[in-house]
C-alpha cells in the first residue's frame, strides 16, 4: 500500500466511524504533512488531527483509527527492518524503558514464545505495580506490549496463525488489584488515607487497560486488515453512539456534549428566525411606494411576522431500559427552553410526576440526570411500564396542561407489556395539542416486535426514531 493509498484509506475509516471529514481538509492534511515531514509520528498524529478534527469529542475515535493506520510498530517491534520503521525510527520507549523496569532482555528476534508462567506473571505484576506508583507513560507502553506478547497470545483456527486477547491480559494481570501494591511502594499503608493519589494510581491502571487494547487492535490489524478492524472495534463518534449501547465513559462524553449542542442549535435556530424576520410580501405599500418613483418598485415592504413562540410539555418513559435516552433529551430540551414560551415537563412508569422544577439554570448536567433517575420512584405504582396508565392518569391530574398553542413531545419506546394502550385518551391528547411528537429510541426493524405497539400509536402521532444525539438534535431543530 502506497502512502497516498493509506491516507486515503485512513480518511474513509474515518468517515466510516461517524467522523464529519471532508475532502478539502483531506488536502489541508496533506500540505501539513509536506511541510512537517513523516520522521516523528507523533507529530503526524498532531498535524492530522489539526486539519481534519472539528470537535475535541471526535479525539477518542480519531486516536484508535490513527493507531490502526499508522502504528508505531510491527509485530513485538524486534525486527527494526520490518514495517514503518524507516518512517517513524525506533518503536517507542523500546529497549530502554524495558531496561528500567528490569525486564529480561528477550533479544531481537527469538520466534519462540515468552514464558508465561506463575513466576513470570509474579514478575510482571511487581514490574506493572511499580510503573503505576511511578507513573511512567513510557514504562506503561512497553509493558502494555510485553503483557499483551506474553498473556496474551490465543492459538488461532488456522496452522501458525496466532490471535491477541485484551481480556486474557486483563484476567490474569488484574492492574485493578495492584493498586493497593502501588500505594505501599509509595509509603501509604492505607490506600484510603490519600484519596487523590489512589485516584491518579487507579488512572494509571486504566491507562495500562487502554494501552492493551491499542496494541491487540494493532496485531489485530496486522492479520485482519485495519480497515476490518476499524469497522469492528472503533467506537463511533459520541454523536453517533446510540443511547441504549452507551458504556459509562460513553455517558460522560455524552453530557459534556450536551451544553455544547445546545449552544450551537440555539445559535443556529436564533439566526434562522432573524433571517425569517420579514413576513410575506405587503403588496399594496409596495406599489403606493413605487408611485414616488414613477411604477418603479424600488423597495419593498413585508408584513411583520406574528411573534410567537409554542409551549412544549414533554411526556418520559423512565424505565430502566429508556432512562439514559429520556434523561438527554429533557436536558437538551431545558437548554434550549428559551426557543419555547413555557416547557414543562413530566416523568412517568405507570404513574404521572411532574420533574420541571428539577431543571435550573446552569445546574450540573449529571446532577439533573441523578435528580431524574430518582424521580423514577415517584413515576412508578407497580414497577411495570403501562403507557395506556400514564397517559390516563395524566389525562386525569393536568387536564389543564394541553392547549391549542402547545406541542406535545412524548418520549420512550412504546413498549407496555402486553397491557392496556389506552388508545382513546392518547388520540384526545393528540387532539388537545397543536402538535404532537414521538421520539422512540429503538431502531425502526424492532418497532412492533414483542410487546412494542409503535405502529399503533404511531398511527395516531407522528413517531421519530431517535437512537443518538444527532438524530436529537436534528429533531429539537425542526421542533424549534
Amino acid at each position: 500500500m502506497t502512502l497516498l493509498d493509506r491516507h486515503l484509506a485512513f480518511l474513509r475509516a474515518l468517515r466510516d466511524a461517524g467522523l464529519p471529514v471532508a475532502l478539502s481538509e483531506g488536502l489541508d492534511a496533506v500540505r501539513a504533512i509536506e511541510a512537517l515531514g513523516l520522521h516523528e509520528r507523533e507529530t503526524l498524529r498532531a498535524a492530522y488531527s489539526a486539519t481534519l478534527l472539528t470537535r475535541q469529542s471526535h479525539r477518542p475515535s480519531f486516536d484508535q483509527v490513527f493507531d490502526l493506520y499508522w502504528p508505531a510498530l510491527v509485530g513485538d517491534g524486534s525486527d527494526p527492518t520490518s514495517g514503518y520503521s524507516e518512517t517513524f525510527g525506533t518503536p517507542e520507549g523500546g529497549q530502554e524503558g524495558a531496561e528500567r523496569l528490569g525486564l529480561p532482555d528477550d533479544g531481537p528476534a527469538d520466534p519462540t514464545p515468552l514464558d508465561d508462567g506463575p513466576q513470570a506473571l509474579a514478575d510482571f505484576r511487581e514490574a506493572l505495580a511499580t510503573a503505576m506508583a511511578l507513573g511512567d507513560p513510557d514504562a506503561l507502553a512497553v509493558l502494555a506490549r510485553e503483557g499483551v506478547q506474553r498473556f496474551g497470545r490465543i492459538r488461532g483456527r488456522g496452522p501458525g496463525e496466532q490471535r491477541w486477547s485484551a481480556y486474557n491480559v486483563s484476567n490474569r494481570v488484574s492492574p485493578g488489584e495492584l493498586v493497593a501494591r502501588a500505594l505501599a511502594a509509595l509509603g501509604m499503608s492505607n490506600p484510603d488515607e490519600d484519596l487523590s493519589l489512589r485516584r491518579l494510581v487507579e488512572a494509571q491502571a486504566r491507562a495500562f487497560e487502554d494501552l492493551v487494547e491499542t496494541d491487540v487492535r494493532r496485531r489485530a490489524a496486522e492479520v485482519r486488515g485495519p480497515q476490518h478492524v476499524a469497522r469492528h472495534t472503533v467506537r463511533q463518534a459520541v454523536e453517533q453512539i446510540d443511547f441504549g449501547s452507551a458504556r459509562r465513559a460513553d455517558l460522560e462524553l455524552m453530557r459534556r456534549e450536551i451544553q455544547p449542542l445546545a449552544r450551537r442549535l440555539a445559535t443556529r435556530l436564533n439566526r434562522e428566525q432573524h433571517q425569517r424576520h420579514r413576513g410575506p410580501l405587503d403588496f399594496r405599500r409596495t406599489v403606493r411606494a413605487s408611485m414616488s418613483s414613477g411604477g418603479v418598485p424600488l423597495e419593498t415592504h413585508h408584513r411583520p411576522r406574528r411573534p410567537g413562540r409554542p409551549d412544549l410539555v414533554v411526556l418520559c418513559d423512565v424505565s430502566g431500559s429508556v432512562a439514559g435516552f429520556a434523561g438527554f433529551t429533557l436536558m437538551l430540551v431545558f437548554a434550549l427552553r428559551e426557543q419555547f414560551n413555557r416547557v414543562r415537563a413530566f416523568t412517568f412508569v405507570d404513574e404521572v410526576h411532574e420533574v420541571t422544577d428539577r431543571f435550573v439554570p446552569g445546574a450540573d448536567p449529571a446532577t439533573v440526570l441523578a435528580d431524574l433517575a430518582a424521580s423514577a420512584r415517584h413515576a412508578s405504582l407497580w414497577g411495570r411500564t403501562s403507557y395506556g396508565r400514564a397517559f390516563t392518569r395524566f389525562a386525569e391530574q393536568h387536564p389543564d396542561a394541553l392547549g391549542p398553542r402547545t406541542n406535545l413531545l412524548v418520549l420512550g419506546d412504546a413498549r407496555s407489556n402486553h397491557g392496556d394502550l389506552a388508545l382513546p385518551v392518547f388520540r384526545d391528547l393528540v387532539h388537545a395539542a397543536r402538535h404532537t411528537w414521538w421520539l422512540n429510541p429503538e431502531h425502526v426493524r424492532n418497532w412492533d416486535t414483542g410487546d412494542s405497539a409503535a405502529s399503533e400509536y404511531g398511527r395516531i402521532a407522528a413517531m421519530v426514531e431517535c437512537r443518538n444525539l444527532t438524530q436529537l438534535g436534528e429533531f429539537v431543530h425542526d421542533l424549534a
